[in-house]
């Protein structure tokens, strides 16, 4: 029985790592944006209200 074994390379283990980081980033870029600055007044309270509670200065 043989088997072979691959190694990925340092480029393609950063690679892979580099998309879904990228993602989360631009998704919770989106979530910030979209509830800082909602019309409507209740999104937009609640995540005010949120960021004050995790210390975050928003004003």
């Amino acid at each position: 029985m043989n088997s072979n074994t691959t190694t990925l390379g340092a480029s393609a283990s950063t690679r892979s790592r580099a998309m879904p980081l990228a993602m989360a980033g631009l998704l919770g870029l989106f979530v910030v944006a979209v509830s800082g600055f909602a019309p409507m007044e209740a999104v937009h309270n609640a995540a005010h209200d949120y960021r004050h509670s995790m210390a975050f200065p928003c004003h």
